[in-house]
């Protein structure tokens, strides 16, 4: 077993529901599974000295859930005063509709059609909600509507599915590109090398405080799993099922299918460049 001080973007320790930084505290929904790892990180952010919070991906329709976020929002003195998709997901969304009907807030998200009560998310937005400074990143790839959301305050990006605490994400093809992926990932180092972003805050998995770290291990580990799926075609394994089974043959294989969505992204991306 690797220590985890050793792995890409250092994983914080402990449980991890609870405060993360200054502003920020999660709620993990009971959703675990092989794509959810722990479960949906569903994200309370507030000033320390406002009433306000805003909360990111209340997660799966789990009443139990969405109370708790709410609960836990007023044992440290807050109201939620609005809500935040990173992509439409249901581990991330599906709850948004009735945690909307709980809170009587707005739902905001870059699809328009996941808003409910309020305006859509666009790259460049500013979320001021209580005195807050949350800045709207667009970062297609893992799906085509993935958001991730700076918190200049606190050093950290929230980064939704773009980004795990723990592994690495899938490109949801056709929905994701892999194209989108790799510039998403390169617009978040940009953050971590001129905006002081060090924290990664995940939907899914621990705290990673190493996000120039993190993000450059995402961006070798694609470079080195494209590498392997146009040495895999070149040695004729031409079907996507094909391919997986040669190139993912250590991964679980009820993760697979999974596996098979990212190699479909990564078969067109090597097409339209010409590599196979």
């Amino acid at each position: 077993m690797t220590d985890a001080a050793a792995l890409p973007g250092q994983p914080r320790g402990g449980v991890i529901s609870g405060p993360a930084t200054a502003r920020t505290r999660c709620v993990l929904a009971p959703n675990p599974s092989p794509m959810t790892l722990d479960g949906t990180n569903t994200w309370i952010i507030a000033e320390p000295d406002s009433d306000l919070a805003v909360v990111i991906d209340p997660g799966p329709l789990d009443e139990a859930h969405l109370q708790a976020v709410i609960d836990t929002a007023a044992q440290a003195g807050k109201r939620i005063g609005l809500t935040l998709l990173t992509h439409h997901h249901a581990d991330h969304a599906e709850g948004a509709g009735r945690f909307a009907e709980l809170t009587r807030t707005a739902v905001r998200a870059l699809d328009p059609a996941l808003s409910l009560g309020g305006e859509g998310l666009a790259a460049g937005d500013v979320i001021t909600t209580g005195g807050l400074e949350l800045r709207v990143v667009p970062t297609p790839g893992h799906t085509a509507d993935s958001l991730c959301f700076h918190l200049p305050a606190d050093g950290a990006v929230l980064t939704g599915d773009t980004i795990l605490g723990r592994g690495t994400t899938v490109v949801a093809h056709p929905d994701g590109r892999l194209g989108d992926y790799l510039d998403s990932l390169r617009r978040l180092r940009s953050l971590t090398v001129d905006d002081g972003v060090s924290t990664v805050l995940p939907g899914h998995g621990p705290v990673l405080n190493d996000a120039q770290g993190a993000v450059e291990f995402y961006l070798a580990h694609r470079a080195h799993r494209l590498a392997q799926v146009e040495t895999a075609v070149e040695s004729g394994h031409r079907t996507p099922a094909e391919v997986v089974a040669n190139v993912y043959a250590e991964v679980d294989r009820s993760l697979w299918p999974a596996a098979e969505m990212s190699v479909r992204a990564q078969l067109e991306y090597l097409g339209e460049h010409g590599l196979i």
